[in-house]
């Protein structure tokens, strides 16, 4: 092996060692504050965070301090158990509520005692989402804690699920595909998706069952902070996330996304021809 191919290696394994610098001790207050529902949140020392929902309150929701422009972001999360069908558990990232708004979603969607749970990822860009893409989660995501997180950088974005990618959203602008250019802040959130959630909206919230619980934890933050709209500067290479070993998926991550594409993906907006029926720009060069 020659010494740039060595280099590299290195690299890789030193940037590897800064995506996972273990956060599960750091402080909730630190990083996040509850914007809803605070009677629903309960806290174990600040560093695993629940959030419940019943019929009468509802749920709750935090969202972080500060906005950010880029940046490699995660958290670990356990999903509600028991009868889950309607409830949505969602971690994302949001500039706000504003009609042209960029957003970049995961969204945990229950399902009855015994049944598998569908995680839809979705990517709006100046107000404009449909762009859902649903897999089927291969492991029980109620047993234990999962780690869930996001990479945006100025060459694509990434979902993973355990390290795993499950969905690559590629920037694209020179073949006419939106990218998402506001600084956003990163959202949890528990709440009633009974109209359309499970089965279409078929299955509704068996609320016998509740409360329905969702723990957070990991709550520290590999960011570029920008909390004005301008996000130019977090594009630099200053910031770890935005060089080569993350401009691209490497071998075995493309492998791994193979894999859960040709296993567990199970809805693509892309191939949904009564939504659209010519593809999105995006849609070919992914």
């Amino acid at each position: 092996m020659d010494h740039p191919v060595i280099f590299v290696v290195i690299l890789f394994f030193v940037f590897s060692i800064y995506r996972n610098i273990g956060a599960s001790e750091s402080n909730f207050d630190e990083y996040y504050y509850v914007v809803w529902g605070n009677e629903h949140v309960i806290r174990n020392r600040s560093t695993i965070v629940q959030l419940y929902m019943d019929e009468e309150h509802g749920g709750a929701g935090f969202e972080s301090r500060h906005s950010y422009g880029s940046g490699f972001f995660k958290m670990r999360i356990k999903l509600p158990g028991k009868e889950a069908a309607g409830v949505v558990t969602a971690y994302y990232l949001t500039s706000g509520n504003s009609h042209d708004h960029d957003e970049l979603d995961f969204e945990f969607l229950g399902n009855r005692a015994g049944k598998l749970y569908t995680l839809q990822t979705n990517v709006f860009v100046d107000g404009h989402g449909d762009r859902e893409q649903r897999i089927t989660l291969w492991f029980d995501p109620t047993a234990h804690f999962h780690t869930y997180q996001l990479l945006w950088n100025p060459y694509h974005i990434v979902f993973y699920v355990d390290d795993i990618p499950i969905r690559e959203y590629k920037n694209n602008k020179k073949y006419g595909a939106k990218y998402p250019s506001q600084a956003m802040k990163i959202e949890a959130s528990l709440w009633n998706g009974e109209d359309w959630a499970t089965d279409g909206g078929k299955t509704k919230t068996n609320w016998t069952c509740a409360p329905f619980r969702a723990f957070f934890d990991d709550f520290a933050i590999d960011g570029c902070s920008s909390d004005d709209r301008s996000i130019g500067h977090c594009s630099s290479a200053d910031y770890w996330w935005n060089n080569q070993p993350y401009r691209v998926l490497n071998a075995s991550e493309k492998q791994a996304y193979k894999n859960v594409k040709n296993r567990y993906l199970n809805y693509d907006y892309c191939t949904d021809k009564s939504r659209h029926p010519t593809p999105p720009p995006e849609c070919n060069h992914q």
